[in-house]
């Protein structure tokens, strides 16, 4: 057996994460991609961009030290190659690039800011083989600080992925309109109106936060029903509350009511009664991607 280190880094709105994957290959076997470490680091750009359309220079800071940390990190972990890409907060700030830039001066580490098709593209090469069925048509929900992707899959393959700028730090921010939300529905109901006994699969850090907090088993879906009722239950805390008597994390406790309230619309709109969430998300693809360009 022989055993590649890669190394992803998701620079999102709401967070920056690092994945470090083993992949596993041998003889005549199709290669398997194992989580080695998962870091992330709490660094809300959206907050700066979606507000003051810059990044400030104390989250410049933090987005350097955060890059050195990770280097550092795949260094002592002998990742071979690694990508990070930023997404929608620094796609769309007046200074992603420059920031890009001073970070690459600092560290090293070189950020590429994809746009929303490519973002959409590398989440839907994730592994996801073990899920999609044939006779099954599917809407992947992907859901983030300041974009949502989706993807259909139809009969095994993708029938259509487009990229929204709605987000959890975009709603809680107020920074989305009506109009961006009709788009969203007319689209969805657009794509999945000939599908038939339609599933949603979900990814994210807020689904798998909500998938712990069920007690589901590995594997086992959330009904549409279950997600509406925790959207209930949980709006009948405080924020302190959440953190203190539910377990979120303070950057997550503020946002989880916005990430539901996406899930519930887009499986509202495409049909779906169930949810997948098999935990993978842009730095799953983005080490997929790595592996199939070498």
């Amino acid at each position: 057996m022989n055993i590649k280190k890669l190394g992803a880094i998701d620079i999102g709105s709401n967070g920056v994460r690092l994945l470090i994957s083993n992949v596993l290959e041998e003889p005549n076997e199709a290669p398997k991609f194992t989580k080695a470490s998962l870091v992330r680091v709490p660094i809300r750009l959206g907050a700066d961009v979606f507000l003051d359309g810059l990044i400030s220079e104390e989250n410049t800071d933090r987005l350097a030290d955060t890059m050195q940390a990770f280097s550092l990190l795949m260094k002592v972990n002998q990742v071979e190659k690694y990508r990070a890409c930023a997404t929608s907060a620094m796609r769309e700030s007046t200074n992603g690039q420059q920031v890009a830039d001073e970070v690459y001066k600092r560290t090293g580490v070189r950020i590429d800011i994809i746009d929303g098709a490519e973002e959409a593209s590398i989440i839907a090469s994730t592994d996801i083989s073990s899920l999609i069925q044939k006779d099954k048509d599917y809407l992947y929900i992907d859901v983030g600080g300041g974009s949502t992707e989706f993807t259909v899959f139809s009969k095994g393959k993708v029938k259509k992925s487009r990229s929204f700028p709605i987000g959890t730090v975009r709603l809680l921010d107020n920074k989305v309109s009506n109009k961006t939300w009709e788009e969203v529905e007319h689209w969805i109901k657009k794509h999945t109106k000939d599908c038939e006994h339609i599933e949603a699969i979900g990814s994210g850090g807020n689904i798998n936060k909500i998938h712990k907090n069920s007690n589901s088993r590995e594997g086992e879906p959330l009904s549409y029903q279950y997600l509406t009722d925790y959207l209930n239950y949980v709006s009948g805390f405080t924020y302190d509350e959440r953190i203190r008597l539910l377990g979120f994390n303070p950057d997550r406790a503020d946002v989880i009511l916005y990430a539901l309230t996406v899930f519930i619309n887009a499986m509202k709109w495409s049909g779906a009664e169930i949810v997948h969430v098999p935990r993978i998300g842009l730095a799953d693809g983005i080490v997929r991607s790595i592996y199939n360009e070498e």
